[in-house]
């Protein structure tokens, strides 16, 4: 199990951000949470096997579509201490 805390910027607000996350965590597997950031960065927590994490970071490397723009994933690795049941939105 892995833990990381990643915060994505870029132009990541207004642009279905959140809720792309929350689909790309299903898909691999992931949960923790993802949420926006008063400086227009978003953060997310996830959890998950190491292949799972991988393939849902270069996930969110990509963003939702063209109106959002990724420029920087700054990715760090934790212990693995909250428990988390789903992947949530958190406002």
């Amino acid at each position: 199990m892995r833990q990381i805390h990643v915060i994505v910027s870029g132009r990541v607000q207004g642009v279905g951000f959140r809720f792309f996350a929350q689909q790309a965590a299903a898909e691999h597997r992931i949960v923790g949470f993802v949420k926006n950031q008063e400086d227009g960065s978003v953060v997310i927590k996830a959890q998950g096997e190491d292949n799972d994490t991988e393939s849902f970071i270069d996930q969110i490397r990509k963003g939702p579509s063209t109106f959002a723009k990724v420029k920087n994933l700054e990715i760090t690795e934790e212990n693995v201490s909250d428990k988390f049941n789903k992947f949530e939105i958190k406002y």
